[in-house]
């Protein structure tokens, strides 16, 4: 493969801190610089200068200070910040979201230098003699590693994943040491309880961390979606493969997010399969991919195959927690409000005895965000305007009415995903029959529970 046939991407490197001291260093100046400009702020409003943020720290100036610097460190830091900017609409300030969405976009790659170091780790001196072609410009850099194009001896064409330096050493302490200063900075409200969402953030990032765990996923994803008409998921290649680079398939094909330019027909099909294999995941499989970034499902042809890329953030769903689910997405079917409350109870997203206008907003916010789950017929994505509505409700639940209770961290990633699927629908411009779909995978899941079940009942 020639050099111009090579997918590109912009050329930004930056060195990546990979000690534990060093990266601690970088967050404790992250520390300083928001406190001095928390004093700049207070100065100003002393002086009479107006600003609508409640806190001198919580200012549009602090909160890109905060994303660039981790977009710099990238690993668990810039991860933890990723997760915040998505889940964050219902506790965290606009400021604050709005700065970290950067971190969703490409990260820098490492320097070229740091590169051959990593890769002299994995496979030794000499390393270059594995490959026939070696690119070293990556085709994309994200929050945890970079994908380099190479080509092996025998002349596959391969994606190799390589791990950032020192990442899956500095997880807990990024998490930790970044909660901390966004605590003490007040970027965080006080009164706000992360410990559970960030005992799931350390637990899903070891996860992402272990490169041969996510083989295993790809392996078993790949035999999941064997039958799946429209999709490809890559194979592993073994012997390339470590604890700190994955190599699998090259597939060329098309971001998501770039293919809204495709005939109606073509985005209507690529949408009802993404909601058929949310559905799938959840109640079939039991074992889904939360990460729906629109750079981890490529578009491969012109009838709508899709290939789906990063099974990172893979991860295995209870069948309690499928079972509570089936009984929630069924109630939202029905927009039955009683049955929403108690099955959003039963999950876990607010205690019984919560003030009762808090409930009815988040049936009021469930009912608005599976909107598509009850409308019948084909739910147009390309004119919806639910997620400008979720953000204003979402504001007036936690700050007019105090309502401050993270989600559970079972859910966290589940419904990153459902979200994130929204999301990649409504960029497509989708038309899609949501309420047939889930139909169909909960007939079939419910089915297959009742005939398991009358197959385990003692015979007389």
């Amino acid at each position: 493969m020639s050099s111009a046939h090579r997918p590109q991407r912009s050329g930004r490197r930056s060195r990546i801190p990979a000690g534990r001291v060093e990266r601690l260093a970088r967050i404790g100046w992250l520390a300083g610089e928001v406190a001095l400009g928390g004093i700049a702020e207070g100065a100003r409003r002393l002086f009479g200068a107006s600003s609508e943020a409640a806190s001198v720290f919580l200012t549009a100036t602090n909160a890109d200070r905060l994303a660039k610097r981790l977009s710099g460190m990238r690993g668990a830091a810039m991860k933890l910040g990723q997760m915040l900017s998505l889940e964050g609409d219902d506790f965290l300030p606009t400021e604050v979201t709005q700065a970290l969405s950067i971190l969703r976009a490409d990260a820098d790659a490492m320097p070229e230098a740091q590169l051959h170091r990593v890769l002299g780790r994995a496979y030794g001196r000499g390393w270059q003699r594995r490959f026939r072609e070696f690119g070293i410009e990556p085709i994309a850099a994200a929050s945890i590693g970079q994908v380099h194009y190479a080509v092996a001896t025998d002349g596959r064409e391969l994606a190799l994943k390589i791990q950032y330096p020192g990442v899956s050493k500095s997880i807990d302490s990024d998490v930790d040491n970044l909660a901390s200063v966004l605590r003490l900075s007040r970027l965080l409200p006080g009164d706000l309880d992360l410990s559970g969402v960030l005992a799931e953030a350390k637990r899903q990032l070891r996860q992402e961390a272990d490169y041969r765990t996510e083989a295993e996923h790809l392996r078993r994803y790949h035999a999941l979606l064997a039958n799946e008409p429209g999709c490809v998921v890559p194979q592993v290649h073994d012997e390339l493969t470590t604890a700190h680079i994955l190599a699998m398939d090259f597939v060329r094909g098309e971001p998501l997010d770039v293919v809204g330019s495709q005939a109606q027909a073509v985005r209507d099909r690529i949408g009802t399969f993404l909601y058929r294999l949310l559905f799938r995941e959840l109640f079939e499989f039991r074992f889904m991919q939360t990460d729906p970034n629109f750079a981890n499902y490529l578009l491969i042809d012109d009838v709508g195959t899709v290939a789906l890329l990063d099974l990172g953030s893979a991860r295995v769903i209870t069948e309690s927690l499928s079972a509570r689910y089936a009984r929630l997405f069924r109630s939202l079917q029905r927009t039955d409000r009683g049955a929403v409350e108690n099955a959003m109870r039963d999950i876990g997203f607010f205690e019984a005895g919560e003030r009762a206008d808090r409930v009815q907003s988040l049936v009021d916010l469930f009912l608005l965000g599976c909107e598509p789950f009850h409308l019948r017929g084909p739910y147009d994505f390309g004119k919806t305007e639910v997620p400008a509505r979720l953000r204003s409700m979402g504001t007036e639940l936690t700050v007019k009415k105090g309502f401050l209770r993270p989600p559970p961290p079972e859910t966290i990633f589940l419904h990153r995903k459902i979200g994130g699927t929204f999301l990649l629908c409504a960029r497509l411009g989708a038309r899609v029959d949501v309420h047939r779909v889930l139909d169909e995978v909960l007939a079939s899941h419910e089915g297959a529970r009742r005939r398991w079940a009358n197959a385990s009942e003692p015979r007389a």
